[in-house]
């Protein structure tokens, strides 16, 4: 590589680090026109006109929304455990405690009390929501446990074959936000359960990405941000940047120790979304794109000695200098205008 395109190449990185899409106008004049017939380059690259992007690629990890643990909410013996990787939803089957099963509600307060008639609080309002969307309704959803709340607890029971007592506690019922996904037991049937034990790991049922970025470049992956996801299976499936990071950590590697914050995408349609969970995939993040552009190749740009930038155009054996304002960086390519560029045309670069 040339001085001179060591030159640029430094002031390339100084013009792409930490956002990217400077549009930097560079009010240089043309160098002498006129062939220079001795300085042909050992290379050369077509001027091209169409869209730029400045979109990036980052290696990402398939996964689930969110993670908790399911503690235990009586004492027992546990004779039954969802098995990992299946999906409970409301009503459906955790674990089962002497023979008698806990199911999830979904909700975001926990069940930490047995509830009963003349009880207050967010977590009454979610059991009658629960009942209600289960269709055992006669009662105001609200944030109060009534006779009727109790009546239609009772009929719950009675279609589950339990005992038919209008009152429901941690034994009976666990709390989530949405269905679940188990990812792990904590505990093997047969082991004795007292309230508090782990018993189960899960996660949201929903597929999320999280991958990992600098610091420095942590304002190309805003939160709304669109990306693609290139999956497993070599389909692509879109979505956004959902999720944020707060805290910079350390990178994995012992060879990059660099500050880098978790991503966490979420897909438009995550039904559709397929893989083994932790799989490795590749996200590609959109990114701001400049339509009908001239653009050339990073490395075809030279310092002039006048100050600012140029490219050598390579013309029926000849070439000449001119100078070039600079804008977008994406994928290699840098938007160029000025210096009578067409589409076309052809531009020394190092050789390959």
């Amino acid at each position: 590589m040339s001085r001179r395109r060591l030159a640029v190449a430094l002031a390339t990185i100084v013009l792409v680090a930490g956002g990217g899409v400077a549009v930097t106008a560079l009010n240089t004049p043309d160098r002498p026109g006129g062939a220079d017939r001795s300085a042909l380059p050992p290379a050369t690259a077509d001027v091209t006109r169409g869209d730029l992007s400045d979109s990036s690629q980052q290696d990402g990890t398939l996964g689930f929304l969110g993670e908790r643990r399911i503690n235990a909410g009586a004492t027992g013996t546990l004779n039954w455990i969802a098995a990992t990787g299946s999906t409970v939803r409301r009503d459906q089957r955790l674990y089962e405690v002497d023979g008698t099963p806990v199911r999830l509600m979904y909700g975001s307060e926990p069940m930490y009390r047995t509830l009963k008639s003349g009880d207050k609080g967010k977590d009454v309002r979610q059991l009658e929501e629960n009942l209600a969307a289960l269709g055992y309704t006669g009662f105001t959803a609200d944030d109060t446990y009534t006779s009727a709340t109790a009546s239609a607890v009772t009929r719950w029971q009675k279609s589950h074959g339990l005992k038919q007592t209008g009152t429901v506690g941690p034994e009976l019922v666990a709390f989530a936000g949405s269905a679940v996904r188990i990812k792990e037991a904590g505990a093997a049937t047969g082991d004795p359960l007292a309230p508090g034990k782990p018993v189960l790991t899960i996660t949201g049922s929903e597929r999320v990405v999280r991958f990992k970025v600098p610091v420095a470049d942590a304002g190309s992956a805003k939160s709304g941000t669109r990306v693609s996801v290139q999956l497993p299976d070599g389909t692509r499936a879109p979505g956004r940047v959902t999720g944020v990071g707060r805290t910079a950590k350390p990178g994995d590697d012992a060879q990059d120790k660099t500050p880098k914050i978790e991503i966490t995408v979420s897909f438009d349609r995550p039904d559709a979304v397929n893989g083994f969970d932790q799989a490795p995939v590749t996200v590609e993040l959109t990114g701001e794109t400049r339509h009908d552009v001239l653009s050339v190749p990073v490395n075809a740009l030279l310092a002039l000695s006048g100050g600012g930038f140029g490219v050598q155009l390579v013309e029926n054996g000849a070439t000449r200098e001119v100078a070039v304002e600079l804008g977008m960086f994406g994928k290699g390519r840098v938007e160029v205008g000025g210096g009578g560029l067409r589409a076309g045309m052809k531009v020394g670069v190092p050789s390959v």
